[in-house]
């Protein structure tokens, strides 16, 4: 990557159309881009090993005595799938998976600071920068010998709009619980800290990490397994190719399988659809690969291994399900950010297909701008989980009313014995016991059935796998038990098809009634799917004043609103509003024009759930009513768009 490095003499053979260039800034010709590519740059391939990269000659510029002049060429965009669209900017590709990768380093003076951002025009504020730079290593007594992963989130700094076309897309058709959020960031992290007696400080540590908006945690996380250890030894000349096949990658889309290659390894995998029936994982088979690329094939996108991470907690599974759902305060104490950000993503993750809408911090450090906020005494902690690492934090937050101490994550080879949910007062240090300390008193009884399958899971060396899978599988049918009456009710809020006219606005739903609803459990609660005792109705009222609360509301309130929109746009459409305009002034039928252009907008820019035949239809109608208008208003209401 830096300085003119000559080629080396024997080049291992090229793809048709493709020639050597050296990895120094000063090539021998100029660069341009391929015809009908825009934004000037070329398409740049590594091909590893050789210290070279290589490029389609139909983007290179005019030679200038270069050895390859008389090469044949083959046009450069057979070289590409035909689903890359040739008209993207370069980085549009990569911008869809990642906003940018950092490296960031141990510095004698400064600290941890970022050493390595890329691609360079990547844009990170200073604030981003210093919650990378502290989030990216970890913050306990514990050493993190070796490597270390785990993941962290953090906020944007506000006041940048940064879109792009793929995520919003691709949000329109995902699971709730996957939509990403606009207001934060993921991090990714590969850390490694290994003794170097060369270094002053006597160890090596350094961290690479993938800033992301999409919370695709077992995706990256093996993206990084691939990279890291080999980006170590190669350092930045790496870490661009890296990049460069990113940029290659298809753009992400729901429900379809996508092969992704990165550095001579091939994922495919397939993220899950809003159309999916949760719980079901379509099993995405490995390729057998003609070129010998070795294939990986990913089970899933963003699950974690539930069963891993509960298992310091076993016997309050059911508890915690609870707190989670209630959107209470929770902290995880534990001795690494890999414990930590592993056991709140499955926190958050147990109430699926429920979107948590509180804030969650998988890894939270002192130095964060939020610190101040959720250590004071003076208010009660906000709705957030929060995973920590530093035994400060055993001082600073003994005020919080629910918190989980867990020891080293591993799997057991015994049956886990049993803890006992623990009083406050008895958490003084992050040496305490592991267990979950709180006074809770949760509203449903125990099931004892899970516990048992579990136990006897592991008494029969059943593989984790297999026990995620149970566990994801209880606390599905345990949402959705809880959540099915709520849908009922929500439904019932829906104007009949009747009440729709075309010659009025759409009807408005009906006022959510707390007493309506809860009158509405005695026939049709969750008792017809759950066998589980105890206080629902409590556990409802609870939940009814809970942010998942309003954030499920005000979800199915927009999904039911575009609905009703679209059945308007329907009803319109199978009326003759050219007959209409006909019995009625010149003033009425430019103002039900103007309606129908801004209908027709709406329903665009909203995504409304309407039929393309009906969008023609209604296109029709206006262009009808438009055409039976005099000269002069046709020619004004056909410029307006």
């Amino acid at each position: 990557a830096a300085g003119g490095r000559s080629l080396p003499t024997a080049r291992p053979p090229l793809p048709a159309g493709m020639v050597w260039l050296p990895l120094g800034r000063a090539w021998p010709f100029p660069l341009r881009a391929a015809p009908g590519e825009a934004g000037g740059a070329p398409r740049v391939t590594w091909l590893g090993g050789a210290g070279v990269w290589a490029m389609s000659r139909r983007e290179r510029g005019p030679e200038s005595g270069s050895s390859d002049a008389g090469a044949t060429v083959e046009d450069a965009a057979e070289l590409e799938s035909p689903d890359q669209c040739l008209s993207l900017l370069p980085w549009d590709r990569f911008s869809a998976w990642l906003h940018c990768v950092c490296v960031v380093g141990f510095d004698l003076e400064l600290g941890q600071a970022v050493e390595v951002i890329y691609p360079p025009h990547s844009k990170l504020t200073d604030k981003e920068k210093t919650s990378i730079c502290y989030l990216s290593f970890p913050d306990s007594n514990s050493g993190c010998l070796g490597d270390t992963q785990f993941c962290f989130r953090f906020r944007r700094s506000s006041g940048r709009k940064v879109s792009c076309c793929f995520l919003d897309q691709l949000d329109r058709d995902l699971p709730v619980y996957l939509k990403k959020d606009p207001a934060y960031y993921y991090g990714y992290v590969y850390f490694r800290q290994v003794r170097d007696k060369s270094l002053k400080r006597g160890y090596f540590q350094k961290s690479l990490v993938l800033i992301s908006k999409l919370p695709y945690v077992h995706l990256f996380r093996t993206m990084l397994k691939q990279i890291a250890p080999e980006y170590f030894e190669k350092s930045e000349a790496f870490l661009e190719a890296v990049c460069s096949d990113i940029d290659r990658w298809p753009p992400p889309v729901a429900g379809k399988v996508l092969q992704l290659p990165i550095m001579g390894v091939t994922m495919k995998l397939r993220i899950p659809t809003y159309r999916d029936k949760p719980g079901t994982t379509p099993i995405v088979q490995n390729m057998h690969q003609a070129d010998a690329q070795i294939s990986m094939a990913l089970p899933t996108v963003h699950e974690v291994d539930l069963f891993r991470c509960f298992c310091p907690v076993f016997f309050h599974i059911q508890m915690l399900w609870e707190l989670v759902l209630l959107g209470e305060p929770l902290v995880v104490m534990a001795p690494s950010p890999a414990e930590s950000s592993e056991t709140v993503l499955a926190l958050v993750s147990c109430i699926s297909p429920l979107k948590y809408c509180s804030d969650f911090r998988p890894y939270f450090t002192i130095h964060d701008s939020e610190f101040k906020e959720y250590t004071t005494r003076t208010q009660a902690p906000p709705s957030v989980i929060l995973g920590v690492t530093n035994p400060f934090f055993a001082k600073t937050l003994q005020h919080w009313p629910h918190i989980i101490r867990i020891g080293d994550i591993k799997l057991p080879g015994e049956v886990p014995k049993q803890v006992k949910v623990k009083k406050l007062k008895n958490l003084k240090t992050l040496d305490s016991k592991p267990g979950v300390y709180t006074s809770y008193k949760p509203y449903l009884n125990k099931d004892e059935e899970i516990v048992r399958q579990l136990q006897k899971g592991v008494q029969q060396k059943r593989p984790t796998e297999a026990q995620s899978v149970i566990l994801r599988r209880y606390f599905l049918e345990l949402t959705e038990s809880f959540i099915i009456p709520l849908e009922r009710y929500v439904a019932s809020l829906m104007p009949l098809q009747k009440c729709i006219s075309p010659w009025k606005s759409p009807p408005q739903l009906s006022q959510f009634s707390q007493d309506d609803f809860m009158k509405t459990l005695e026939k049709a609660g969750p008792q017809l799917t759950s066998g589980l005792k105890g206080d629902w109705i409590g556990l409802y009222r609870h939940f009814l004043k809970s942010p998942n609360f309003d954030g499920w509301f005000r979800s199915r309130r927009k999904e039911m609103t575009q609905k009703l929109e679209a059945l308007h746009l329907e009803a319109l459409c199978n009326e003759n509003l050219v007959f209409w305009s006909q019995k009625h002034t010149e003033v009425e039928t430019v103002d039900l024009v103007l309606k129908l252009k801004n209908k027709l907008l709406h329903a665009d820019r909203e995504h409304l759930p309407v039929k393309t035949d009906t969008l023609k239809k209604l296109q029709t109608h206006i262009n009808d009513i438009i055409l039976a208008l005099p000269d002069d208003l046709q020619g004004i209401l056909l410029k307006t768009g």
